[in-house]
């Protein structure tokens, strides 16, 4: 089994359009797949089960604070945003495709999609995003996710976590990268109004 991700170039004439590769997801739905910015397809590889329970606990107690707040709704590993700037900056007319490890939408937004749109890949990039560093991740790689994220319409906030190195990347729309260094815990601040996540059980 792979243990880092698998880029896999097509050939522009072979490029999938995005019901195809909806569907192309859905016949190969044990894999975690992506699509990026130059219409290559990105197989991420399975969590290691530590990853995956961290990942796990980011997801619940945001889940947790969501059902509380009401204003919104959450969004595991599994689910597949259909980005705009992906479109903008490659050769071909497919969209990127990226699913971050934990993520939220404002319900006003949300219900403005077409029942069809919420079935599948939605075309939205949510209003806050998490990422996880998993051993197998490249750091640099993500930044570039996080800022890809940064600049479509409607996301407000986004957290990259290294777990190695006790670090949150803390991304805001139109503001600087600020990381924190070993924080017990990281606010939603305005976006996501008394949401702090506990990061004892994430470290």
């Amino acid at each position: 089994m792979f243990s880092s991700p698998l880029v896999l170039q097509i050939p522009s004439s072979m490029q999938m359009t995005d019901e195809q590769f909806f569907e192309f997801c859905q016949v190969n739905h044990d894999l975690r797949i992506e699509r990026n910015k130059f219409g290559e397809l990105v197989i991420m590889p399975p969590t290691g089960s530590e990853t995956g329970n961290r990942e796990g606990n980011i997801f619940g107690q945001l889940w947790v604070w969501s059902e509380q707040d009401g204003t919104g709704i959450t969004f595991s590993s599994s689910t597949g945003f259909k980005l705009s700037t992906g479109a903008e900056r490659c050769l071909t007319t497919s969209h990127s495709v990226s699913t971050p490890d934990a993520s939220w939408i404002k319900l006003e937004r949300w219900n403005s999609l077409s029942a069809e749109q919420q079935r599948k890949f939605a075309p939205i990039c949510p209003d806050f995003v998490v990422e996880l560093k998993s051993p197998s991740d490249n750091l640099q790689t993500l930044k570039e996710k996080m800022e890809e994220y940064m600049k479509e319409p409607g996301i407000q906030l986004g957290w990259l976590i290294d777990r190695k190195h006790r670090q949150v990347y803390i991304y805001r729309s139109g503001l600087p990268e600020e990381c924190l260094n070993n924080p017990a815990s990281v606010s939603g601040e305005l976006i996501l109004p008394g949401f702090i996540l506990n990061m004892s059980k994430v470290w």
